[in-house]
């Protein structure tokens, strides 16, 4: 029972507020209704009313506090993996006793509740209301849960973004936008993939990547690759014309006949049987290579002045390589003008040897291109060439800036052989799409693997690619 002084505190109080006034010549009656058991009941039962209000309203008042508290988790991107942990006792949610999230799994995730963890993959772009469900302690278990609305922001996958649009296959030098194919060549493979950039795909406009390969005679092959200036109007013409060019160059029977000669000068070399066979070995690769890639030039010129078109118009790259397979090993003749290597990997895969220098420029813009006349009379010319001779060797690569750029970002990276393990790695499969492409000449499905690995995502990196690889 409540003290007399409560109950006499608590009436006094309510008969003020009813402006009640008690006269002196009634205190005694006062003092007796007070102390009356149904008084003393009446007063209990309100003060437990007052309470029972006041404990509803905190409730009331905690739970749209919590509804209404901003609670930040940080964004996800379609397709990736994502993980957001809510951390209760830093958010002061302390007294909550039961929660949940609904409607995750449409969403590509799920919510774990011992470790208050979101996780999964998102399937759908967009500001994404997650719905907390949620009791607190003082409420009994079988009252409604609470629900309060926790935004999460996905970004779209970049790749959506991009449109993939048809080139016109009514221009008139119009060429597949992408090709990939795996044939032999010479005692070895060739794997080689031109694919159109997407920056190019989200215009409808052309690949201006080309390349080109051919068994020769008396043993030899040739790989070529051209990359075709993104400024110049029909490039993707000038590298078709550049690959063909140098490939049917050495497909004639003069350059068969001058191949015999190689095999005559590098025997002599090797045997010392003449003390001036280095030279002779020298001035050989030079005008046979320089003479192949001044006919490339000199065909480029003359289509374009057929065509009606600049010299300009037609600008590529274009770097070469001829392989041949000897008793004591293999041995290699290249040439490069531009920013496309080649480079060779010994049998162990334990160090690379690049065929060219590359033109980057000091400060970038610095390509230099096949249809430049003053590539031929700048008296760096003669170091484009090279010949190497290697017992064994892995593989033998060539390639587009594409692949370049955003492989190995910067020219010094491709003397790092730790760069080119990581090549081949990402090329099994390591890499954040995990497509893996066996490089396996019985793999029925290495054209469509090496393909489907072309289109590695690579954030900035959206021009033309194309890698030829001899394995």
């Amino acid at each position: 029972m409540p003290e007399m002084g409560n109950v006499k505190a608590q009436l006094t109080e309510l008969f003020l507020k009813n402006n009640v006034e008690v006269p002196s010549n009634r205190k005694d009656l006062f003092d007796k209704f007070i102390r009356d058991d149904k008084t003393v009941a009446a007063t209990r039962l309100i003060s437990e009313l007052e309470n029972q209000l006041m404990a509803n309203w905190k409730l009331q008042d905690r739970i749209a506090t919590i509804q209404g508290q901003p609670v930040r988790i940080h964004n996800a991107s379609v397709g990736k993996l994502y993980e957001a942990k809510l951390d209760f006792e830093q958010l002061g949610w302390t007294d909550l006793s039961h929660w949940k999230f609904e409607g995750l799994e449409e969403n590509g995730l799920t919510f774990e509740e011992e470790q208050k963890q979101i996780s999964g993959k998102p399937v759908q772009s967009g500001d994404i209301p997650l719905r907390f469900l949620f009791k607190l302690k003082e409420q009994a278990d079988d009252e409604p849960f609470n629900e309060k609305l926790i935004m999460l922001i996905v970004n779209p996958d970049p790749k959506s973004l991009w449109k993939n649009l048809d080139s016109d296959k009514n221009d008139p030098y119009w060429k597949e936008d992408n090709i990939t194919v795996c044939e032999p060549l010479g005692d070895r493979y060739i794997l080689a993939s031109s694919k159109r950039g997407r920056s190019h795909a989200n215009e409808g406009s052309f690949r201006e990547d080309d390349f080109a390969f051919m068994n020769l005679e008396n043993g030899w092959s040739i790989v070529a690759v051209s990359d075709g200036a993104g400024s110049a109007r029909f490039s993707r013409k000038g590298s078709d014309i550049a690959c063909r060019s140098v490939v049917e160059y050495f497909g004639e029977e003069s350059s068969a006949t001058s191949l015999q000669e190689f095999d005559q000068i590098l025997e002599q070399h090797k045997a010392k049987a003449s003390p001036d066979s280095s030279t002779k070995l020298n001035h050989y690769v030079y005008n046979t290579l320089g003479k192949a890639a001044f006919t490339v030039h000199k065909r480029l010129e003359d289509f374009a002045s057929k065509a009606g078109h600049t010299l300009k118009d037609l600008s590529c790259t274009l770097i070469f390589t001829l392989f041949k397979r000897y008793e004591s090993g293999y041995a290699f003749l290249s040439f490069g003008v531009g920013d496309c290597p080649i480079a060779v990997l010994n049998k162990d895969i334990s160090e690379v040897t690049l065929l060219n220098w590359i033109d980057v420029g000091e400060f970038g813009g610095g390509t230099r291109f096949i249809t430049m006349p003053e590539i031929f009379r700048n008296e760096k010319f003669a170091t484009r060439f090279s010949f190497i001779e290697k017992e064994d060797f892995s593989y033998l690569m060539l390639m587009s800036d594409g692949i370049y750029d955003p492989k190995f970002v910067v020219e010094a990276n491709l003397e790092n052989i730790a760069k080119w393990k990581e090549l081949l790695e990402d090329l099994n499969g390591n890499n954040e799409g995990g497509v893996k492409v066996e490089l396996d000449p019985g793999n029925k499905e290495i054209v469509q693997q090496f393909s489907a690995w072309m289109d590695f995502w690579s954030t900035g990196n959206h021009d033309d690619r194309t890698l030829a690889i001899v394995f």
